[in-house]
């Protein structure tokens, strides 16, 4: 009996967890949902009328954001070269020291991703030290003039920093990269 009730209760448990996800899910069947969420439901799935240019949905963030991100830069998309591009993530972190009064106060851990155009990924692999040695340079750089000083994060200051790195990273590889991606960040002073 003790072996059981663990088995019935997991069941149960089971069986209610499955008729819950039946019952709340979108778009099943043709009633509205008893739980109250019919109207809510209704004005989220109906969509804008048609007005015969194919252009639906015009505005609304979501229908622009995976365009814009895996697709081509804006640039190739108005030449109607429509390139396509991929994400290289750099192998290792970039540690940047923060020095102050000549000594090490911070640490400053980035790792980067690039993306280039489609096809230029073992490229980039084929001639990442010398984009390190570039992206170090840079950073010390920025390290330097205090960027990674204070609230480092705020936009103009990440902006910069991106567009520095961007810098770096076609003079080291040319016009195959599109856009410098800071995917982690963090400081830790001592």
């Amino acid at each position: 009996m003790k072996k059981l009730l663990p088995l019935l209760l997991a069941l149960i448990g089971t069986g209610a967890g499955i008729g819950a996800g039946l019952f709340l899910a979108p778009g099943t069947g043709g009633d509205d949902h008893a739980s109250g969420t019919g109207a809510e439901a209704s004005a989220h799935d109906a969509a804008p009328p048609d007005d015969g240019t194919g252009a639906e949905g015009h505005g609304a963030p979501a229908d622009h954001g995976s365009a814009v991100s895996a697709g081509a830069d804006h640039g190739d998309a108005a030449e109607g070269h429509g390139a396509e591009t991929e994400f290289v993530k750099l192998n290792n972190q970039f540690v940047v020291p923060v020095v102050a009064d000549s000594r090490v106060v911070a640490l400053v851990v980035l790792a980067i991703s690039l993306e280039v155009t489609a096809g230029s990924a073992a490229g980039v692999f084929e001639e990442e030290p010398k984009l390190r040695d570039s992206f170090l340079r840079t950073l010390f750089d920025h390290a330097n003039i205090g960027g990674f000083d204070g609230n480092f994060t705020e936009t103009p200051r990440m902006d910069a920093l991106r567009r520095v790195l961007f810098e770096a990273a076609r003079n080291a590889l040319g016009a195959r990269v599109k856009n410098v991606l800071i995917t982690d960040i963090a400081r830790q002073d001592n």
